[in-house]
């Protein structure tokens, strides 16, 4: 408990001590309104370190035993194909949840998870913190608008670089089983989740995938996708974690009245027929995605509404990676409609 606060404090405990942990911890650790009671890890020279820099008072290496604690919220910092188990029984015990992103692996985890804290009655939040970035805030809210007139395309640019012994670095890097997927649903997740996010639903996936770079992983690479909206308009998505040097994500849309092109720390492009060039403010050098995410978390939780981007939300993302891979295993266009929908 923090000293001399007197209001109410959401009892936070987080599920592994890897390195999406600190993230978590300090935004949790800053929050006045927030405590961290609780980590948790098999590790537990890894907890302990964790512990000690944050003044966590319990540590444990069964997350089963943290869940007998009064927690309200709990952080999943686990490989993502453990997220499903963990946050179903963490809703079975009345607790909260806010998952790293992806949401899951699979439609059935990420399907049993969502009803699971439905039944239960406990919020089920993700964490996509460049939704908080206030440029690619305003691209969505510029194109809504219709300043920049009806979208034709959008593309997202998701070129990263992670070596041999980053994917050697954990046992579950670069392996279908817990990892899911490789350059899409690890690092391009963020990506995809803006450009559906801001260009809307998506009707169709044409794709291919391979394994390029990165010879020793189960996993792609590299991989691109044509995309068809609901709203008529057409997109692409290039991902990898095979490109040197690595490229910040990058998303840019196109209506039929400007186009507009923004990266994680820059306005590349910025204009409209017949409207004054008025570039959006990048985000301040102390900017913190997941303390906004973490305090919308507690304000949820207070309030006793949904969080900033639900478990239905955060699906969509794993939903088009999905027919991502399916679309190139079998070499046809493939469409969410008839893939995988959600059914409450």
């Amino acid at each position: 408990m923090k000293e001399g606060v007197n209001v109410r404090q959401i009892q936070f405990g987080i599920i592994g001590a890897g390195i999406l942990a600190p993230l978590h911890a300090n935004a949790i650790y800053s929050n006045r309104r927030a405590n961290l009671a609780a980590i948790v890890d098999i590790d537990l020279q890894k907890a302990n370190k964790l512990a000690k820099e944050y003044n966590i008072e319990k540590v444990f290496t069964d997350y089963e035993k943290m869940l007998l604690e009064p927690i309200d919220v709990v952080c999943l910092c686990v490989p993502s194909g453990m997220h499903a188990a963990i946050a179903v029984r963490c809703a079975e015990m009345g607790k909260h949840v806010l998952t790293e992103k992806p949401l899951d692996i699979t439609f059935e985890n990420m399907d049993e998870m969502i009803k699971a804290c439905k039944n239960s009655g406990v919020k089920l939040g993700a964490v996509f913190q460049r939704r908080t970035l206030p440029h690619f805030l305003a691209a969505k809210n510029t194109l809504d608008s219709g300043a920049i007139g009806d979208l034709m395309m959008i593309q997202a640019y998701l070129k990263y670089f992670r070596s041999d012994e980053y994917y050697a670095s954990a046992g579950w890097r670069g392996k279908w089983e817990l990892d899911g997927g490789g350059a899409l649903m690890n690092q391009g997740v963020h990506g995809i989740d803006l450009l559906q996010w801001i260009g809307g639903e998506i009707e169709s996936v044409m794709a291919y995938t391979a394994t390029l770079a990165r010879k020793k992983i189960e996993v792609e690479d590299t991989a691109v996708a044509i995309l068809k909206f609901k709203n008529g308009a057409l997109g692409t998505i290039q991902g990898a974690t095979s490109i040197f040097p690595e490229q910040e994500t990058s998303i840019e849309i196109n209506g039929d009245k400007g186009t507009l092109k923004v990266s994680d720390t820059n306005v590349e492009i910025w204009e409209a027929v017949n409207n004054e060039n008025r570039k959006p403010s990048l985000p301040a050098s102390d900017h913190d995605g997941h303390a906004i995410i973490i305090n919308d978390m507690v304000d949820a939780v207070l309030d006793d509404r949904e969080p900033m981007i639900t478990g239905i939300e955060a699906r969509k993302s794993v939903e088009i990676i999905l027919a991502i891979y399916e679309s190139a295993k079998i070499s046809r266009e493939i469409k969410l409609s008839e893939f995988h929908p959600f059914s409450s």
